[in-house]
Protein backbone atom coordinates (compact mmCIF):
# COMPACT_ATOMS: atom_id res chain seq x y z
CA UNK A 1 0.00 0.00 0.00
CA UNK A 2 1.38 3.09 -0.92
CA UNK A 3 0.61 6.51 1.16
CA UNK A 4 -0.63 9.80 -0.47
CA UNK A 5 1.04 13.07 1.09
CA UNK A 6 -0.37 15.89 -0.72
CA UNK A 7 1.69 19.28 0.03
CA UNK A 8 -0.37 22.23 0.68
CA UNK A 9 1.23 25.52 -0.50
CA UNK A 10 1.22 28.20 2.23
CA UNK A 11 0.08 31.34 0.80
CA UNK A 12 2.44 34.12 -0.57
CA UNK A 13 4.17 36.71 1.68
CA UNK A 14 3.10 40.58 0.89
CA UNK A 15 6.81 40.97 0.83
CA UNK A 16 7.00 37.40 -1.55
CA UNK A 17 3.92 39.44 -3.66
CA UNK A 18 5.47 43.21 -4.18
CA UNK A 19 8.69 41.79 -5.44
CA UNK A 20 6.70 40.31 -8.59
CA UNK A 21 7.20 42.22 -12.14
CA UNK A 22 3.58 43.37 -12.37
CA UNK A 23 2.54 44.76 -8.64
CA UNK A 24 6.10 46.36 -8.62
CA UNK A 25 5.42 48.07 -12.30
CA UNK A 26 2.01 49.26 -11.00
CA UNK A 27 3.77 51.02 -7.60
CA UNK A 28 5.86 52.60 -10.27
CA UNK A 29 2.98 53.87 -12.40
CA UNK A 30 1.30 54.91 -8.90
CA UNK A 31 4.51 57.03 -7.75
CA UNK A 32 5.01 58.37 -11.30
CA UNK A 33 1.66 59.78 -11.01
CA UNK A 34 2.35 61.23 -7.82
CA UNK A 35 3.96 64.92 -9.15
CA UNK A 36 3.59 66.43 -6.60
CA UNK A 37 5.49 63.85 -3.59
CA UNK A 38 1.85 63.70 -1.84
CA UNK A 39 3.15 60.09 -1.26
CA UNK A 40 6.40 60.05 -0.42
CA UNK A 41 5.43 58.82 3.26
CA UNK A 42 3.33 56.29 1.65
CA UNK A 43 4.63 52.34 1.91
CA UNK A 44 4.05 50.28 -1.13
CA UNK A 45 1.32 48.49 0.32
CA UNK A 46 -0.50 51.66 0.94
CA UNK A 47 -0.56 53.23 -2.46
CA UNK A 48 -1.95 49.92 -3.08
CA UNK A 49 -4.56 50.04 -1.08
CA UNK A 50 -7.34 51.26 -3.32
CA UNK A 51 -7.11 48.01 -5.43
CA UNK A 52 -8.08 45.77 -2.00
CA UNK A 53 -11.90 46.00 -0.77
CA UNK A 54 -13.08 43.78 1.86
CA UNK A 55 -16.35 41.90 0.92
CA UNK A 56 -18.16 44.10 2.99
CA UNK A 57 -16.10 47.38 1.62
CA UNK A 58 -17.13 46.25 -2.19
CA UNK A 59 -20.89 45.94 -1.38
CA UNK A 60 -20.93 49.56 0.32
CA UNK A 61 -20.03 50.94 -3.03
CA UNK A 62 -22.49 52.55 -4.75
CA UNK A 63 -23.26 50.92 -8.35
CA UNK A 64 -25.46 53.69 -9.83
CA UNK A 65 -24.81 56.57 -11.53
CA UNK A 66 -21.07 57.17 -13.25
CA UNK A 67 -18.03 55.24 -11.82
CA UNK A 68 -16.00 57.69 -9.74
CA UNK A 69 -12.94 59.39 -11.40
CA UNK A 70 -10.95 58.17 -8.93
CA UNK A 71 -11.86 54.53 -9.96
CA UNK A 72 -11.86 54.85 -13.48
CA UNK A 73 -8.32 56.25 -12.88
CA UNK A 74 -6.56 53.24 -11.00
CA UNK A 75 -8.66 51.01 -13.71
CA UNK A 76 -6.39 52.48 -16.02
CA UNK A 77 -3.50 52.40 -14.34
CA UNK A 78 -3.74 48.57 -13.33
CA UNK A 79 -3.77 47.84 -17.14
CA UNK A 80 -1.16 50.68 -17.76
CA UNK A 81 0.67 48.38 -15.43
CA UNK A 82 0.38 45.83 -17.48
CA UNK A 83 1.07 47.21 -20.48
CA UNK A 84 4.85 48.09 -19.29
CA UNK A 85 5.34 45.13 -17.42
CA UNK A 86 4.71 43.43 -20.71
CA UNK A 87 7.27 45.68 -22.83
CA UNK A 88 9.88 45.19 -20.71
CA UNK A 89 9.36 41.34 -21.20
CA UNK A 90 8.93 41.26 -24.39
CA UNK A 91 10.37 44.54 -26.06
CA UNK A 92 7.09 45.27 -27.92
CA UNK A 93 5.54 48.06 -27.33
CA UNK A 94 2.42 47.72 -25.84
CA UNK A 95 -1.02 50.67 -26.34
CA UNK A 96 -3.66 50.50 -23.96
CA UNK A 97 -6.91 51.51 -24.80
CA UNK A 98 -10.39 51.45 -23.07
CA UNK A 99 -13.76 52.36 -23.94
CA UNK A 100 -16.19 53.24 -21.18
CA UNK A 101 -19.96 54.11 -20.86
CA UNK A 102 -20.96 55.74 -18.15
CA UNK A 103 -22.92 52.98 -16.90
CA UNK A 104 -19.42 51.26 -15.94
CA UNK A 105 -19.38 48.39 -18.60
CA UNK A 106 -16.74 48.79 -21.62
CA UNK A 107 -13.57 47.31 -22.67
CA UNK A 108 -9.90 47.25 -22.19
CA UNK A 109 -8.11 46.15 -25.01
CA UNK A 110 -3.75 45.90 -24.98
CA UNK A 111 -2.04 46.30 -28.48
CA UNK A 112 1.09 45.24 -29.60
CA UNK A 113 1.43 45.97 -32.98
CA UNK A 114 -1.33 44.46 -34.91
CA UNK A 115 -1.74 42.09 -31.96
CA UNK A 116 -4.74 42.27 -29.15
CA UNK A 117 -2.69 40.58 -26.36
CA UNK A 118 -4.99 41.55 -23.53
CA UNK A 119 -9.13 41.77 -24.26
CA UNK A 120 -10.81 42.33 -21.27
CA UNK A 121 -14.60 42.50 -20.94
CA UNK A 122 -15.35 45.13 -18.06
CA UNK A 123 -19.00 45.31 -15.93
CA UNK A 124 -20.14 46.95 -12.39
CA UNK A 125 -16.41 48.91 -12.76
CA UNK A 126 -17.78 50.92 -9.58
CA UNK A 127 -16.78 47.82 -8.06
CA UNK A 128 -13.30 47.36 -9.41
CA UNK A 129 -10.93 46.17 -6.78
CA UNK A 130 -9.51 42.69 -5.56
CA UNK A 131 -10.13 41.05 -2.15
CA UNK A 132 -6.33 40.41 -0.99
CA UNK A 133 -2.68 41.58 -2.70
CA UNK A 134 -2.92 37.55 -3.30
CA UNK A 135 -6.00 38.17 -5.82
CA UNK A 136 -4.45 41.51 -7.40
CA UNK A 137 -1.04 39.99 -7.89
CA UNK A 138 -2.77 37.02 -9.48
CA UNK A 139 -5.25 38.93 -12.03
CA UNK A 140 -1.85 41.36 -13.27
CA UNK A 141 0.07 38.61 -13.18
CA UNK A 142 -1.83 36.36 -15.54
CA UNK A 143 -2.46 39.36 -17.82
CA UNK A 144 1.43 39.72 -18.35
CA UNK A 145 2.16 36.29 -18.44
CA UNK A 146 -0.68 35.12 -20.99
CA UNK A 147 0.15 38.33 -23.26
CA UNK A 148 3.89 37.53 -23.61
CA UNK A 149 3.30 34.02 -24.92
CA UNK A 150 0.90 35.46 -27.54
CA UNK A 151 3.65 37.83 -28.51
CA UNK A 152 6.26 35.07 -28.42
CA UNK A 153 3.42 32.85 -30.63
CA UNK A 154 2.99 35.58 -32.96
CA UNK A 155 6.10 37.72 -33.13
CA UNK A 156 5.04 38.94 -37.01
CA UNK A 157 2.27 40.42 -35.04
CA UNK A 158 3.38 41.91 -32.84
CA UNK A 159 5.90 44.05 -34.78
CA UNK A 160 5.13 47.40 -35.30
CA UNK A 161 5.67 48.65 -39.17
CA UNK A 162 4.92 44.88 -39.80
Amino acid sequence: MTEETSVVEAPASDETLMALPFVQQLVKQLRAQDIHGTWEGKTDLELLKPYIHTAEERRALPILGDPDPETLWHLEIFYNAIAVAIERETGQMVSPMMKMSHEGFGRMVLIAGRLVVVNKQLRDVHRFGFPSLAKLSDAGTKFLDEAVVMIRTYPDVAQYGA
